[in-house]
């Protein structure tokens, strides 16, 4: 009488099914490396939105995947609060920004608004889905920004990438959150991910006046931490207050800043990440900053002198040319606008150089197109003059309210 062999049940084959095709995904991707921090509130998506457009600058096929599913902070950084994900034969499309893609849970939340209330299993669920339905072609690169601590999901991205290069971990230079990163890289080491290095934010102010350098929070910490813990230390980047203009206004600090110290100081740290790929010099990173490549063009609808409301159907535009660094107006001129036609603009404005539209309101979908060609929108701006709205924006003091349109 032959012996009977079990079958393998639905629910074990579709396992396997699912890590076939996970293992088919990452194997696309050459270094996955994933950005972590003991606590919140020392700059660690910051970091992890600079790192990647580092390597983009670099010349990198880069992915940025947020999964912070409860407070994800990436699409407000780069001005993608509007975007939405697209379908393509079941997979889901990341959203591009000027060559880099872009994964978020917030692109698939109806409101910014939403709270996501989820037990673990559930997020482990959406971040495979991340991993293994997102199309992410291939990548040179994937960064990977972890919310902070040490919960579901880093434990997630650790279980279910088996060959990331490793983890940035990031910390400032007080010893509250020096306390919470010494766990993070015991964690790290419990997994076997290797620490890639410490990265020590927010360390030092240098007065823009008198050119004094203040300690705010210390300055050190970090590097002695990573020096007894036995990981590297990758660098410190300077207190900015252009890193939160940059963040608030969607541009990514280190091109929209790049000549300053903390953008120089991402440009050293993320040297360790290209040399995953062999070896790079300092200088192949560096963002270009020809006059006409670092001014920025912007776009305000006006009636009258000042901003209009209503977008789509104003019937002059305001193109501003400034230098984003040095804060000044370069050239503006008027233009009248084109005939109304859904989905004009975008194409229209695009090529005509702009990469920033100051606005009263737009609908998601607008936003959305304007995303697709490369296009910050700030929306919520008051009905004022054209120079104040740009001396603002420049400043980070231009205040804004709710985004009047809802269409």
């Amino acid at each position: 009488m032959k012996e009977k062999h079990a079958e393998p049940s639905r629910g074990r084959t579709d396992e396997i099914e699912e890590q076939r095709e996970l293992r088919d995904r990452l194997r696309r991707i050459s270094h996955k490396v994933v950005v972590l921090s003991g606590k919140g509130g020392v700059g660690k998506s910051t970091v992890a939105v600079n790192l990647a457009v580092s390597l983009m600058l670099a010349g990198k096929r880069v992915g940025l995947l947020d999964v912070d599913i409860h407070g994800p902070s990436v699409p407000g950084m780069l001005g993608l609060e509007g975007a939405t994900v697209g379908m393509d034969n079941g997979k889901i499309l990341p959203v591009e920004l000027g060559g880099l893609r872009i994964m978020s849970i917030r692109f698939m939340l109806r409101d910014r608004n939403d709270a996501v209330i989820w037990r673990g299993p559930m997020k482990m669920g959406v971040i495979k889905q991340f991993l293994k339905d997102v199309e992410w072609g291939g990548l040179d690169y994937l960064i990977i920004d972890a919310p902070p601590g040490t919960g579901d999901e880093p434990l997630s991205i650790c279980q279910l990438i088996e060959d990331a290069d490793g983890a940035v971990v990031v910390t400032t230079p007080q010893e509250v959150a020096l306390a919470a990163v010494r766990r993070s890289i015991t964690f790290c080491r419990r997994l076997d991910m290797e620490v890639i290095g410490v990265v020590e934010n927010m360390s030092g102010f240098a007065c823009p006046h008198c050119g004094k350098q203040s300690d705010i929070f210390g300055a050190g910490g970090g590097e002695d931490m990573a020096r007894k813990m036995g990981v590297p230390f990758l660098g410190r980047i300077p207190i900015d207050p252009s890193i939160g203009t940059a963040c608030d206004s969607g541009k990514p600090y280190i091109e929209a800043y790049a000549n300053s110290e903390a953008a120089k100081s991402f440009g050293r740290i993320v040297l360790p990440i290209l040399n995953l790929d062999g070896h790079v010099e300092p200088a192949d990173i560096k963002p270009k900053t020809s006059e006409k490549e670092a001014s920025m063009r912007i776009a305000i609808p006006i009636a009258d002198g000042r901003l209009a409301m209503h977008f789509g159907h104003c019937e002059r535009f305001a193109l501003i040319d400034v230098d984003p660094v040095g804060k000044d107006i370069l050239a503006r001129e008027e233009v009248e606008a084109p005939e109304h036609e859904p989905g004009l603009l975008p194409r229209w404005l695009a090529e005509r150089g702009v990469r920033t539209i100051i606005a009263g309101g737009m609908g998601s979908r607008a936003q959305t197109l304007f995303a697709e060609r490369g296009i910050t929108v700030l929306t919520g701006a008051p009905a004022d003059p054209v120079d104040k709205l740009v001396a603002g924006y420049l400043a980070g003091t231009i205040k804004t309210g709710d985004n009047v349109c809802d269409h």
